[in-house]
């Protein structure tokens, strides 16, 4: 970065904190659990020993405080890859770059950057309730490629093995697979569901539901159920992993995306109440990522 940056671009608010997520460096730590939806922040932070901050803008609720000692944000984003855009990209600002001179700090700062959401199953063997650690990302949504140097996180095997299988469609956004962080994965999901996740750019038609307006591609969901990969299959949809993986790993930090199955599309089958697992899974992560 050889100038410091605009005005324009690096927007912030009126008291210097960046201008979404509303967080200054001294507030963000290094270990970041997101949430897709708001009141979920409470389900994380009700744990901690000791809240120092919090900020509500839009969807954007932040929680920082401690859980054994160690440091913690729960931040919720809100749906989808463009959410997830805004808030990765702030996130990383908070951490490496100087908000008051609009330049790069000269010590790179690593975050922990954990997902907890919800997730439909794309297998029948995975029931609702069950809980799946991302290994593999495919992105169907196109985000990265609206950034440079994309080579250095995407997996081409993954990527191209996707592509030709699915035979897929020239006229919608080409695909993308990022791998998770290898040490997050061991640390915290060692003893979960390992599969490959969908990330779609919308919950209905990209998604394959047909409600009133009929799908383009009406046996996506069959195709994306039967890929495999090093082993894997693809387990499950959601609507903000491809985003975290691509730009977070991009950026320099470690990723890693834990879903609870709420819906499970081959048996048609929905978990209407889900607040109990949940909690459990947050419980779960805190005390594995703070041991």
């Amino acid at each position: 970065m050889e100038n410091k940056l605009a005005a324009s671009e690096l927007t912030l608010a009126n008291d210097g904190s960046l201008y979404h997520i509303r967080l200054k460096p001294q507030n963000l730590k290094d270990n970041v659990i997101l949430v897709g939806d708001p009141k979920r922040v409470e389900m994380v932070s009700k744990y901690f020993d000791t809240i120092e901050f919090k900020s509500s803008n839009r969807e954007i609720i932040v929680h920082s405080g401690t859980f054994n000692g160690i440091g913690i944000t729960a931040l919720s984003t809100g749906m989808g890859t463009d959410n997830i855009d805004i808030v990765i990209t702030e996130l990383d600002a908070c951490a490496n770059i100087n908000l008051e001179t609009r330049e790069l700090n000269h010590n790179f700062r690593k975050l922990n950057l954990i997902r907890l959401g919800t997730c439909g199953a794309l297998q029948k063997d995975i029931p609702c309730g069950k809980m799946i650690a991302s290994k593999y990302v495919v992105g169907i949504d196109g985000i990265m490629y609206y950034y440079k140097n994309n080579k250095n996180v995407i997996d081409e095997d993954l990527t191209q093995s996707f592509i030709s299988r699915m035979q897929w469609d020239d006229s919608l956004p080409k695909p993308y697979g990022v791998e998770c962080s290898d040490n997050l994965l061991k640390t915290i999901a060692f003893d979960m569901v390992e599969g490959i996740t969908i990330t779609s750019p919308g919950f209905y038609g990209p998604q394959g539901r047909q409600i009133r307006l009929p799908v383009a591609f009406d046996d996506i969901n069959d195709k994306i159920s039967d890929f495999s990969f090093n082993g894997l299959k693809a387990s499950n949809y959601e609507m903000e992993t491809s985003a975290l993986y691509a730009l977070g790993k991009n950026l320099g930090h470690n990723c890693l995306t834990i879903c609870l199955v709420i819906a499970n599309r081959k048996e048609g089958k929905f978990l209407e109440s889900y607040s109990e697992e949940m909690d459990g899974l947050i419980n779960l992560v805190l005390k594995r990522l703070c041991f």
